[in-house]
């Protein structure tokens, strides 16, 4: 019998501070924020979640990843990348503009996208209205990621000055992920 995963509050929400199975809301949830790339609603303990929480260890779903992704209008959810892992997402609420192997979809509520692994992509927030995202991706197998260089990534925010495999070298420029929730809270399907 699983046991139930201890909650634990941190600036921003409620992380498992513990193993097992357990429940939260999206709006109780820890979230990360930053200005470059929007605001996440992380539901396991990762490092930025609790890294000025030295009496918590990282909790890491071993399969699988989920996280809640909140765009504002032009801001991209992340630099343009390929995967070596399958990654997919659908769209909650609000409209965004796919960046998928060198072409632009505009997507809504309700369009799913699935990357097989290496397919490179990016979301950049549209519309009038912040975007929502659910993004779930495996964690099995080895891991690796590549920045490409993209024309289209690059005229919307959301491209690598140059092709690399290091995440650090990609994001050398833009601010690190912290603790908070998106801005216009209110505005937002459960508020």
């Amino acid at each position: 019998m699983a046991d139930e995963a201890h909650l634990e509050a941190v600036d921003s929400g409620l992380t498992p501070a513990s193993e097992g199975w357990f429940v939260v809301n999206v709006r109780d949830a820890a979230w990360l924020r930053n200005d470059a790339f929007g605001a996440r609603c992380v539901f396991e303990a990762d490092v930025p979640v609790v890294r000025s929480h030295p009496e918590l260890e990282p909790h890491r779903f071993p399969e699988l990843g989920f996280k809640v992704a909140v765009l504002d209008p032009g801001k991209p959810s992340t630099l343009y990348h390929a995967d070596s892992r399958q990654e997919d997402f659908l769209v909650l609420a609000g409209e965004c503009l796919l960046l998928i192997e060198g072409e632009e979809r505009e997507l809504r509520a309700w369009d799913f996208v699935h990357c097989a692994p290496g397919t490179a992509h990016a979301f950049v927030g549209a519309g009038e209205e912040p975007c929502v995202l659910l993004m779930t991706g495996s964690r099995a197998g080895e891991r690796s990621v590549v920045y490409r260089e993209s024309e289209v990534a690059q005229r919307h925010g959301a491209g690598a000055e140059t092709e690399t495999s290091s995440a650090d070298e990609a994001y050398a420029a833009f601010p690190h992920w912290q603790l908070g929730r998106p801005e216009g809270w209110d505005r937002l399907p459960w508020a």
